[in-house]
């Protein structure tokens, strides 16, 4: 989740100082609810509104009608009512917190990246309590960004490091480091690792490169890289969240305001351009997550003020 092609200090001093600026409606408690977005008609409806500050930058939708939205601002999590456009506040907030990307889990356990924090917290998505917070970096110099379910594990990537991170799901145990090694490039001062989804097969993973606009396929038992070769496309420079559908794999572009989708080929060593995803209603989308025909997305509004007052919002399109 890439704000801007810079370096890695500018977002970890927005991220605090957006935090410093947090407003009691913004940190609000558990359970505290908002207005929906629901049209008229009586559709699902397409356009969530946030909380006035919220910094939103990560979401995910399990199998249930509910998608999940952390807030670089203090950490909080938003649950939305994906039929109703409800919204209600899960777990509150809290200065020198932030929660970037996240996952739910098929036992109601959400993996939430800590960015600069250099945390995986995991969080009860029913209740919004704090299961666990484990140390994958120390606080300087790191940004732990995305996250995927794979096998035993929850997988974080780290966009100021060459290192992919395993925190256990659901099980004791201890946090390890994964070396990226084999064609990955690490390029100081920029972000690097950023969105990260497991390959079709289910034994490894996709990680997009957000500076210069890579695509890896990582075997997430060596830590071994190879590029992705892209055809119709020079590069995926600002990637920010992935997303997958069977062999069809989504590139959130942050600040090009689009989603570049590809066909993968069988052994995930090559993407194809497919189409291009665009909307009027794109304002710096970072992620992305499916529920049936649509793909949900939160708009970070990079380029605007990133202030208490700030609106924000989710999209919904047609996939």
């Amino acid at each position: 989740m890439t704000p801007k092609p810079s370096r890695l200090s500018r977002r970890l001093l927005l991220g605090a100082a957006a935090g410093a600026t947090l407003t009691a409606a913004t940190a609000a408690g558990t359970g505290a609810a908002y207005g929906t977005g629901r049209p008229a008609g009586g559709d699902w409806p397409t356009e969530f509104p946030l909380p006035d500050g919220w910094l939103p930058e990560g979401i995910t939708i399990g199998s249930g009608p509910y998608a999940y939205m952390g807030s670089r601002a203090h950490g909080a999590i938003l649950r939305a009512d994906l039929r109703t456009g409800a919204l209600k506040v899960l777990r509150a907030g809290a200065l020198g917190r932030a929660s970037i990307g996240l996952k739910l889990d098929h036992d109601d356990l959400l993996y939430v990246a800590g960015g600069a924090g250099g945390t995986a917290s995991v969080i009860d998505a029913r209740t919004g309590a704090l299961v666990a917070t484990h140390r994958l970096t120390p606080p300087a110099g790191h940004f732990i960004n995305d996250t995927v379910l794979l096998g035993r594990d929850a997988w974080f990537t780290d966009s100021g490091e060459a290192v992919l991170h395993a925190v256990p799901r659901g099980r004791s145990g201890g946090v390890r480091a994964l070396p990226l090694t084999g064609d990955w490039v690490q390029t100081p001062h920029v972000y690097n690792a950023n969105g990260i989804v497991d390959t079709p097969d289910g034994r490894g993973v996709i990680v997009v490169s957000s500076i210069p606009g890579r695509l890896y396929h990582v075997d997430v038992r060596t830590g071994h890289a190879t590029e992705i070769a892209l055809r119709g496309a020079a590069d995926v420079f600002n990637g920010d969240g992935l997303a997958r559908v069977g062999h069809t794999l989504y590139v959130v572009r942050n600040r090009d305001n689009l989603v570049a989708v590809f066909r993968l080929d069988r052994a995930v060593r090559t993407a194809t351009l497919h189409r291009t995803i665009t909307d009027p209603r794109f304002d710096v989308p970072t992620t992305a997550a499916r529920h049936g025909n649509r793909l949900y997305l939160v708009n970070a509004r990079f380029t605007s003020p990133q202030k208490p007052d700030t609106a924000f919002n989710a999209v919904a399109v047609p996939l």
